[in-house]
Order: C-alpha cells, then sequence, then structure tokens
C-alpha cells in the first residue's frame, strides 16, 4: 500500500490507522530525505589500535580529514586522551546556481595505559590519515630479567 492510496479502516483493528500513520510519518523523516551529511561528519569515534612490546605502546587512531593542527594529546597520570576535530565546507559556484554544505565533527577518546609511562617523551606522528602515538614505558614498568642461581 503506498501513501495515495489507502484501504478502508472501518471494519479492521483501530490500531491499523496509528500503524498507518506511524510508517507515514517514518517515510517523511527517513534519513533518505535528509541533508548528505552524515552522521559521522557530525560526531565520530576513531578506530584504535594498541600494541605493546617490552618498551613501549604503539597507539595508532583512524582519523582522516582531520588537520594535524586540530589534534590534541594529552597524559594524564597513565591516561592518554586523544581529542580532535573537523571541519569540512564544500562550495560550488557555477552559472545559474550556487551550493554551499558545512559539516563539523569532533571526537575525544581516552586510553587508559596498563602501566607506568614517561610522558615527557611521547611522539606522534600524522600521516595519510592515521596518527600514531609511541608511548615507552618507565624504566620500572619495563620487564626486568632475574638470573637464578641452581645450587
Amino acid at each position: 500500500m503506498n501513501a495515495l492510496t489507502r484501504q478502508s479502516h472501518r471494519w479492521h483493528d483501530p490500531f491499523d490507522l496509528l500503524n498507518d500513520l506511524q510508517e507515514d510519518f517514518g517515510r517523511l523523516f527517513s534519513p533518505s530525505l535528509r541533508t548528505n551529511v552524515s552522521e559521522n561528519d557530525r560526531t565520530m569515534t576513531p578506530s584504535l589500535e594498541i600494541h605493546e612490546d617490552e618498551n613501549q605502546f604503539t597507539l595508532s587512531a583512524d582519523v582522516p580529514g582531520i588537520d594535524r593542527k586540530n589534534i590534541d594529546i594529552s597524559v594524564t597520570g597513565n591516561t592518554l586522551t586523544l581529542k580532535g576535530e573537523r571541519s569540512k565546507e564544500i562550495q560550488k559556484k557555477e552559472k545559474g546556481y550556487y551550493y554551499s554544505e558545512r559539516s563539523y565533527g569532533s571526537f575525544q577518546r581516552s586510553v587508559q595505559l596498563p602501566s607506568e609511562v614517561e610522558a615527557d617523551k611521547i611522539a606522534a606522528n600524522y600521516k595519510d590519515g592515521v596518527l600514531e602515538v609511541v608511548i615507552p614505558k618507565s624504566e620500572k614498568a619495563k620487564p626486568k630479567q632475574i638470573k637464578v642461581d641452581v645450587k
């Protein structure tokens, strides 16, 4: 049944009319009728990967479309926090029309590191939309090799 033709509800369940009304409102406010700005453009949650070896943690975050000036990395205790903001503006001016679209998005992710780190030696690199953060472990967090004497 489409929106232009209706069946009579005189002898049917009275809630059928309410269901039809709800479906009509659903179609009216369907995402296909909204702007092309996706939910990811407004808020984003970058994917993270964390690898650990005996000397450091390496965190990789997918943050495409974000200018490196809009990325902030901070450490408090053993919690690393990433913040970022993306702004995108499209403007097209051609004969007979003008098109403009703006979208903004931001994120904040915090990661609890399992051991103490050397915050003043953290280094970050950003290339091709991937942020890589190298977090050195403190000396007391590194594994120690203890020799066992056999008697």
